[in-house]
């Protein structure tokens, strides 16, 4: 097995993770090939969501995602196949996300499907996607946020 590119994969779905939950687009665009195909399904965010090209899904997530929305995506359960210069990888998605404006948080947990592309000595996302297991929402009535990162009235 190539551990390299087994951490390069790794290393690459968390800075797409990461990038997306700390709405740094340039980052996130980085782990996507410019053909990159997105397959996502989430009931709250309409369905089922299909976008190509890296600018077609990184210009939804910039929409989607911008002004007062907290998200949260931890994935865990890596499993990584690699052959040569392709790859695909299965990732256990729990995340959370906090729409403050609608006084309600949105949990889910879902099994991401990736393909990888290498070029050089770099991984690239070029298929990701996933179908849920569960979503559901809670009212944020009794619900108190002390600090949200992305509130434009919060002194930081």
């Amino acid at each position: 097995m190539d551990l390299v590119a087994l951490e390069q994969i790794r290393t690459l779905k968390y800075r797409y993770l990461r990038a997306l939950d700390l709405k740094n687009w340039d980052e996130f665009g980085e782990t996507l090939a410019e053909d990159a195909v997105g397959r996502y399904g989430s009931p709250s965010g309409g369905q089922p969501l299909h976008f190509t090209g890296r600018d077609e899904i990184v210009g939804y997530m910039r929409t989607a995602l911008d002004a007062n929305i907290i998200t949260v995506h931890v994935c865990s359960h890596p499993i990584i196949e690699i052959d040569g210069d392709t790859a695909t990888g299965s990732w256990c998605l729990e995340d959370t996300v906090i729409v403050p404006e609608h006084g309600v948080a949105i949990r889910g947990a879902a099994y991401y499907e990736d393909r990888y592309r290498r070029a050089g000595d770099r991984w690239w996302i070029t298929h990701t996607g996933y179908q849920r297991l569960y979503e559901g929402m809670l009212p944020l009535t009794g619900f108190t946020l002390t600090a949200n990162r992305w509130d434009p009235a919060a002194t930081h």
